[in-house]
C-alpha cells in the first residue's frame, strides 16, 4: 500500500460520464474496496451512471452535471471547499472535468499516463497510471494498482432492486425462447450497423431459433424510429422495449436474455456485468478496447480489416487511440458472422 496512506483513507473518484464508461469504472471501485476495506469512497459521477449504480455498497455518490459554464465552476469549488480527502483518482480526461481537479483537496492525485491524459490533464495530477495499450477496464484498475500497489481484479455486483429484476421476469416469462436481445444503436453513429442487416438478422434469427427478438435502447427519437422499424421487419416474435427501460430495468432485462447483439455501447458493458454473452459488432475501434472485458470469443470485429481498407495502414502499428472514422467501416461487418456467432451462443439451427 502506498505508505502515505492510511488503512481507512478517504478516496475520491471522478468519473461523471458515459454510462458503459461508468460501468467499467465500477469494477476498479470493487477492486477498491476489495484492497481497502475501511476506504470511504466518494464517487463524483455524472446523473445518468447514477440511476444504475444509484445503492453501490460502501459508496457516497455526489451527482454532479459536466460543468458548462464559469458560474458552475464557482459552484462546485464552493461544493467542495471543506472536502478532504486523501486521495483522487482521476478517472475521467477532458478539459471540462480537468478544470474541476483544482477544486478537489488530496495529496495525492493519480490521472492517466501522458498518453492518455487528454486535454492537459497531467497538469492537474501528480501520479500517473503506467501506459498500457490494453482495454479500458483495465486502465481503470491502473489506477487503484497504483495507488495500493496490489493487483486488481475486475468483478461487479451492479445495485439492483427486487423490483427491477421482477419488472424484467414479467417482461420475458411469456415470450418464447431464447431472448436474442438488440441494443442496435450507439451515441456515435458511425458505430451503428447497417438498418437493413440488422433486419435481415432479425428475420432469419427468427426463422433459426424460434424464438423472441428483445429490442432495447434510449429514448433519443432517431433510436427509436430504428428499432420501430426493426420491430416491423420480422415475422418473429419482438418485445420493442426501447426508450422504455430506466438503467437498473435494463441492466436487469440484459441479466435476464440469452445473448446480447449490440455494436459498441453502453449496454454491452451492462450485459458483460451481468454475466450475459455479448456478440459486440466492432470496425470503428477494436474490441480488445472496448469489448466486453475479458468475454470477446463471440465479437465480431473487423477493425483490421478497416484499417487496412480505410486507413491504408497495417493494424499491428497503430497508436492506441486509433479509429476508423469512415461511414463504409461496419459495412464489413455481414449477417452471416453475426449469425455465426448466434449459433455459437445458442446452438445450431433447430
Amino acid at each position: 500500500m502506498n505508505s502515505s496512506l492510511t488503512d481507512a483513507p478517504h478516496i475520491a473518484i471522478v468519473r461523471l460520464s458515459a454510462l458503459g464508461d461508468a460501468v467499467m469504472a465500477a469494477a476498479a471501485v470493487r477492486a477498491l474496496q476489495q484492497a481497502l476495506p475501511r476506504a470511504k469512497i466518494t464517487w463524483i459521477i455524472g446523473q445518468a451512471a447514477y440511476a444504475l449504480l444509484q445503492g453501490m455498497p460502501g459508496v457516497q455518490f455526489e451527482v454532479v452535471a459536466k460543468p458548462r459554464s464559469w458560474g458552475d465552476y464557482r459552484n462546485l469549488y464552493r461544493r467542495f471547499r471543506a472536502c478532504r480527502f486523501d486521495a483522487v483518482l482521476a478517472m475521467q480526461a477532458n478539459l471540462r472535468v480537468n478544470l474541476l481537479y483544482p477544486a478537489l483537496h488530496a495529496p495525492i492525485k493519480i490521472g492517466f499516463d501522458r498518453a492518455r491524459a487528454r486535454e492537459v490533464q497531467w497538469l492537474f495530477s501528480n501520479r500517473r497510471i503506467p501506459f498500457r495499450d490494453t482495454h479500458l477496464v483495465d486502465s481503470f484498475l491502473s489506477f487503484v494498482q497504483t495507488l495500493t500497489g496490489r493487483a486488481a481484479p475486475a468483478s461487479w455486483t451492479l445495485p439492483l432492486d427486487e423490483s427491477d429484476l421482477q419488472w424484467a421476469h414479467a417482461q420475458l416469462q411469456t415470450l418464447p425462447r431464447p431472448w436474442i436481445a438488440l441494443h442496435p444503436y450507439a451515441s456515435k453513429t458511425e458505430r451503428n450497423w447497417l438498418p437493413q442487416r440488422y433486419a435481415a438478422l432479425l428475420q432469419e434469427a427468427a426463422v433459426r431459433w424460434h424464438g423472441s427478438i428483445v429490442l432495447t435502447g434510449g429514448d433519443a427519437p432517431a433510436e427509436q424510429a430504428l428499432c420501430a422499424s426493426l420491430a416491423r421487419s420480422t415475422s418473429g416474435s419482438v418485445l420493442n422495449l426501447c426508450g422504455q427501460t430506466s438503467p437498473k430495468q435494463l441492466a436487469a432485462l440484459l441479466g435476464e436474455v440469452d445473448v446480447l447483439v449490440a455494436p459498441d455501447t453502453g449496454a454491452v458493458h451492462i450485459a458483460r456485468a451481468m454475466e450475459t454473452p455479448v456478440i459486440g459488432l466492432y470496425a470503428v475501434a477494436p474490441s480488445r478496447l472496448t469489448g466486453p472485458y475479458q468475454r470477446m470469443e463471440h465479437c465480431v470485429d473487423r477493425y483490421p480489416q478497416a484499417v487496412r481498407r480505410f486507413l491504408g495502414k497495417d493494424p499491428g502499428g497503430l497508436p492506441w487511440n486509433t479509429r476508423v472514422h469512415h461511414p463504409d467501416a461496419m459495412s464489413l461487418i455481414e449477417v452471416e458472422d453475426v449469425l455465426q456467432q448466434l449459433a455459437a451462443v445458442l446452438g445450431q439451427t433447430t
